[in-house]
């Protein structure tokens, strides 16, 4: 039986290589904790996670370079697997 494949090496060295470029989150355009390691970056909001901009679930390569980018963990749990960039809206309020 296989194991999760984000579990192995060529997956860890897509993150590694992603982490090294320092690049803001693709998401939201804010700075990225890249400081935040180990065990409290599965929990931080602002840490580093990487995100697919094809989602795995809609054929995304799990390993494609073309693919990965670097997100907040809150901005990429937010996404889920929506393929559009763009934000979503918030609502204006019924007063005006």
């Amino acid at each position: 039986m296989a194991g999760n494949p984000r579990n192995g090496r060529p997956y860890r060295r897509l993150c590694a290589q992603q982490r090294a470029l320092g690049l803001p989150c693709w998401w939201c355009g804010g700075e990225i904790a890249y400081w935040i390691t180990g065990p409290e970056a599965g929990k931080h909001p602002l840490a580093f996670t990487l995100d697919h901009a094809t989602p795995l679930s809609r054929g995304g390569g799990l390993l494609d370079p073309a693919n990965a980018r670097s997100a907040h963990r809150r901005c990429n749990s937010a996404r889920g697997n929506r393929t559009t960039t763009a934000q979503p809206q918030t609502r204006a309020s019924r007063r005006w």
